[in-house]
Parts: C-alpha cells; structure tokens; sequence
C-alpha cells in the first residue's frame, strides 16, 4: 500500500493526461450533429469506455509487458518519453498526434458512434494514461493497492463523464483563451510527471546514477 500523497499524485496525473477540459472542444466537435440527448449518452459511453480501458489496463498491462520482455523500469523511461512529448504538446496548446490526428478527426466525423473511437481511446484513455496506469499498478503487488487504482480509475471516468455533459456550458463560460490557459498549466504539470518517470526508470537501469 502506498502513502495517501502517492495516490493523490497518481489521482492528479491521470487527470493532467487525460485533460478533459482541454479535450471537450473535441467532443463537442464530433457531436456537433447530435441531439442533446444523444450528446449525454455519447458523454456516457465515452466515460465509460475510459474506465473499462483504464482497468483492464491496470489489471492485465504488466502481464503483457512480460510476455514480451519488457521490465518496467524500461517502459518508465519510454512511457516518460511519450508523457514529456505529450506535455510539450500541451504547452502549445495543441492535441499531441499520440491522442488524436487530424485524420481521426476526418473519420470520426462519418461515424455514429464516437464514443469508443475516437474519444474513449485513443483521445482520452490514450498511451499516456495506459502507461500511467500500468506504472502505478507496479508500485504494490497487493490486489487492495489494485482495488483502490480501480476506484481511482472510476471516480477519474465519472470526472470525464461531468465535464463532457456539460462541456458546452464550460466552453461558453471560459471560452478557448480559458481552456487553452488550463491546457498549457496542465502540461507543465505533466512534463514533471514525465521527468520523475524517466528519471526512476533510469536510476534502476543504471543504478550508478545514484551517485
């Protein structure tokens, strides 16, 4: 079991990544021929779709980390590097090619159905809060550790769920300049997170850098 700060800073790093906030304009661009109604269920859907993708995520990822030899100390490192470049992304201000490419948002403008693909992954349960999941899943091998980054998944899913329902109202009420701000204070954020990933990776691959 970890300390509660180490669960608040897991809690605050899958919301940085996932950023709902900065994400909602894209939401409400691939609803933006739905009716209210079918808004909120696609709202639903989609936090939904983040939780079952975040779990099974935390409960199997190691599992296939190791099939393929992979340790974590060298996914810390990769997952650091794919966070950092997330980060920079969003101190821009702009959607990392990682979550969302232009051509997704082309094809997800044809689909019916949106709140699987491209909104649940990769958009926002993306390589990012996989990585993230699957790491912080390493810290304990207690299934209660497990249990409680289940229930840490499942109140982050119900936080995606709120501001994609009432993602038109936070868009009239802070505009762009507002969510553009939010989006660049989040990736300073995140670019933290990724250097303590990369740097803990490293120091067990190359315990010299203790010194």
């Amino acid at each position: 079991m970890l300390e509660v700060q180490e669960y608040l800073k897991i809690i605050i790093s899958l919301l940085v990544i996932i950023n709902p906030l900065g994400n909602s304009p894209i939401f409400l661009s691939v609803t933006e021929n739905l009716k209210p109604a079918q808004r909120n269920r696609t709202a639903r859907m989609t936090a939904v779709s983040v939780a079952v993708i975040l779990t099974l995520s935390l409960l199997f990822g190691e599992g296939i980390l190791k099939i393929f030899g992979i340790d974590i100390p060298s996914f810390k490192v990769g997952a650091g590097i794919l966070i950092l470049i997330m980060s920079i992304s969003m101190l821009h201000a702009r959607v990392c090619g990682s979550k969302h490419t232009q051509e997704e948002a082309q094809e997800a403008e044809d689909k019916e159905n949106v709140s699987v693909v491209p909104l649940g992954i990769p958009l926002l349960a993306g390589p990012g809060a996989i990585s993230t999941v699957i790491v912080s899943s390493h810290h304990s091998p207690t299934w209660s550790h497990r249990l409680i980054l289940v229930g840490i998944v499942i109140m982050i899913a119900f936080v995606v769920w709120i501001v994609l329902r009432l993602a038109s109202s936070i868009g009239d009420a802070i505009g762009a300049t507002g969510i553009n701000i939010g989006t660049r204070l989040m990736g300073l954020i995140l670019a933290a997170v990724a250097v303590e990933f990369i740097s803990s990776g490293l120091i067990v691959l190359f315990p010299v850098l203790k010194g």
